[in-house]
């Protein structure tokens, strides 16, 4: 009969995870740093729109190119010794964007800060992963999400509060010693196991199941053999065209086009993408019961539905004669934020299509798709400004702004187009449709 390896404390998992979320939250807050305070950037660096864009756009990618050797380094290192140097990384990427003296080094200092930003989640979900049960790993996974949304809200008022009245170094600086901070609470706190076990595993209390905890990508054939099925297919697809309006709006474009587009005093910008924050934060439960419930009309129900009210919202927007109600951009708001909970599903196409050791190389494939949608339409919508002799922070406009997020329907269409194909492709997988070729 197999033993169970030692069971942990619950207080001892509760003390890491709560110390890993708050290093998330932390993470989150400097990722988003620059949401409300991208015109003060604009004017501190004397940027265009395609060089502010450039902010968010490394980042992301920085980011996203991050996961793969994160992964391995997990499943080399364990969590402890990654979470607290992502967290020295971020503090290094905020010092040096303190005093930066010039654009070309702040877009470096957004680099590194990109870099330690793409350690810390992924190590969250590994103290998760082999601390927590495993029947209790998708609850905590979405938890830990929904907290981190706590960090979008400290950027916005508390943040761009403080560069105002204390300045940009000091505020900046502030944040970097925050991760000095927060990188030795990590590595006093966090373990990579339970005491009593030799490896990274995860196991089920109530069956007794024992996995070992993988956090790398195969690219020898994990790659080839995720992205053949259509479940994976289709979670890039849908995680592709989810989130990324509601991250160009998030991460950088929003707070411009509320206050220098829309007239909206600072104060009410900064409430319209705070109710962005705590938007994502509520539906997310919503949205994950009803995918867990409902899971052959995930795409049905939730995915191509939110892609479409995303869409008419900024339509509606976007033809409003002159400067759209309040009323119409908290809609707005309200829309974008749920394409980030939904994006969350894409994980549930993966983890129900895919064997668990193929997991993580389909997770990681998956990942990618929304920050890729994300980056272009970031970047796209800056070079869109200058085209329009719009690109300085004083030269920002309405008319430039909506011309700009028209960019954002070509990305929906050809990913509703794709998401609808392999949903289909899926399904004939399946037995549950015939191939259209045999249908008449």
């Amino acid at each position: 009969m197999k033993t169970l390896p030692p069971i942990p404390q619950p207080w001892r998992m509760w003390l890491l995870w709560a110390v890993g979320c708050a290093a998330y939250v932390l993470s989150v807050l400097n990722r988003t740093s620059l949401s409300a305070v991208g015109v003060d950037a604009a004017e501190r660096f004397h940027a265009d729109a395609s060089t502010l864009s450039m902010f968010a756009v490394i980042q992301l990618a920085v980011y996203g190119a991050g996961q793969v050797p994160v992964g391995l380094l997990l499943d080399r290192f364990g969590a402890r010794p990654i979470i607290t140097a992502g967290m020295l990384l971020m503090a290094i990427g905020q010092a040096t964007l303190a005093f930066a003296p010039q654009v070309g080094i702040a877009i470096a200092a957004r680099v590194v800060l990109g870099a330690g930003d793409a350690c810390v989640f992924s190590s969250v979900l590994r103290v998760i992963a082999t601390w927590f049960p495993t029947q209790r790993a998708p609850v905590m996974v979405q938890l830990t999400g929904i907290i981190g949304g706590l960090g979008q809200l400290l950027s916005l008022l508390p943040l761009a509060g403080f560069v105002h009245t204390s300045g940009w170094t000091v505020a900046f600086g502030t944040l970097a010693g925050l991760g000095v901070l927060f990188a030795v609470l990590t590595y006093l706190v966090i373990r990579n196991r339970p005491p009593g076990r030799e490896e990274d595993v995860s196991v089920n209390t109530a069956t007794g199941a024992i996995s070992v905890v993988h956090s790398s990508v195969d690219f020898r054939t994990g790659v080839k053999e995720s992205w053949a099925h259509p479940g994976t297919r289709l979670g890039f697809w849908a995680h592709f065209t989810t989130p990324f309006a509601g991250s160009a709006f998030a991460l950088l474009w929003g707070f411009p086009f509320l206050t220098r587009g829309q007239g909206l005093d600072t104060v009410t910008a900064s409430l319209v993408i705070s109710l962005y924050a705590v938007f994502s934060m509520g539906s997310g439960p919503v949205i994950g019961l009803l995918s867990a419930r409902h899971p052959l009309r995930r795409t049905r129900m939730l995915v191509l539905p939110i892609i479409g009210v995303q869409a008419l919202a900024w339509a509606a927007v976007l033809i409003w004669p002159g400067r759209s109600p309040l009323w119409l951009l908290l809609i707005l708001a309200f829309t974008l934020a749920i394409g980030g909970p939904a994006s969350l599903v894409a994980f549930d196409y993966t983890r129900t299509h895919n064997p668990t050791y193929r997991l993580s190389t389909a997770t990681g494939i998956v990942n990618s798709a929304g920050f890729f949608a994300g980056l272009v339409t970031i970047f796209a919508i800056g070079v869109l400004m200058d085209v329009q002799g719009a690109g300085a922070a004083s030269a920002f406009n309405l008319d430039a702004f909506k011309v700009a997020f028209l960019v954002q329907y070509p990305v929906w269409a050809l990913g509703a187009y794709f998401i609808v194909r392999e949903r289909h492709l899926l399904r004939v997988r399946l037995g549950l449709d015939a191939p259209r070729s045999r249908r008449r």
